[in-house]
C-alpha cells in the first residue's frame, strides 16, 4: 500500500515544473500549484503583499507535496475513501478540483448509489463509495479512472482550446489521457486505433 506522501510525490512528478500556457484554465503553475490556489491560500511567497507569477516560480517540490496532501487529500476527505479510490481521486483533485469529486459521485449514482453530485464527500458519499467498492472490488478503480477519461475528452469535445492536453502534437494520446491510463489497468486502455477514432473529428 502507498502512502499518502507516495502518491502525492507521484503527482508532484507526473505535473512537473513550471508552466504558464494561456489556453490552461490553471494559469501560471509550478509543481502542479496553480496561482489560483496559491492566491485562495493567501501565499505570498516572496513576502511583497501580492500573490502573482513569482510566487508560483518559487514554489518547491517539496511545498508542493505537503500543500496538496494537506488541501487536496485530508481537507477534501478523500482519505475516508476506500483505498481502491484515493490515489486516482487524489490526483484528479489536483488535476480538476472538486470535479473529481462530481465524477466520483456520477459514478456512484449509475451504480444504483443514491448521492447528490455536488463535490462534497461528506457521510452518503462516503456510504455509496464503500458499497460500490465492496460490489466491485476489482472494478471500482478502473471505472473511476474510465470516467476520468471521458471526462477529459468531453471537456476537449467542449472547448477545443483544451485539445492539446488530450491529443498531442503526433497524434498520439496527450497528458490528460496518458494521466487517467495510469490508474486504469491495461486492458482497459484504449488503443492507438480506437484514440484515433475517437479524436478524428478534431
Amino acid at each position: 500500500m502507498q502512502s499518502v506522501r507516495d502518491i502525492a510525490e507521484e503527482i508532484v512528478a507526473r505535473e512537473g515544473g513550471f508552466v504558464n500556457d494561456p489556453d490552461d484554465p490553471g494559469g501560471a503553475t509550478n509543481f502542479g500549484v496553480t496561482i489560483h490556489t496559491l492566491r485562495r491560500l493567501g501565499l505570498d511567497l516572496d513576502g511583497d503583499g501580492r500573490v502573482d507569477v513569482a510566487d508560483v516560480r518559487r514554489m518547491t517540490r517539496a511545498r508542493a507535496v505537503s500543500l496538496f496532501i494537506e488541501h487536496y487529500y485530508h481537507r477534501p476527505g478523500i482519505d475516508r475513501l476506500p483505498e481502491a479510490l484515493r490515489a486516482s481521486v487524489f490526483d484528479m483533485q489536483v488535476n480538476a478540483g472538486a470535479n473529481a469529486v462530481r465524477i466520483l459521485q456520477s459514478l456512484l449514482r449509475e451504480m444504483g448509489q443514491a448521492v447528490a453530485v455536488d463535490g462534497v464527500i461528506g457521510p452518503r458519499t462516503v456510504a455509496a463509495a464503500e458499497a460500490a467498492a465492496r460490489a466491485a472490488p476489482d472494478h471500482i478503480a478502473d471505472a473511476y479512472g474510465i470516467a476520468r477519461r471521458s471526462y477529459y475528452f468531453r471537456l476537449a469535445e467542449a472547448r477545443p482550446a483544451l485539445r492539446k492536453f488530450a491529443r498531442a502534437r503526433s497524434g498520439a494520446k496527450g497528458g490528460w489521457i496518458r494521466r487517467a491510463e495510469a490508474f486504469i489497468a491495461p486492458r482497459y486502455h484504449l488503443s492507438d486505433g480506437d484514440f484515433e477514432e475517437r479524436v478524428a473529428q478534431w
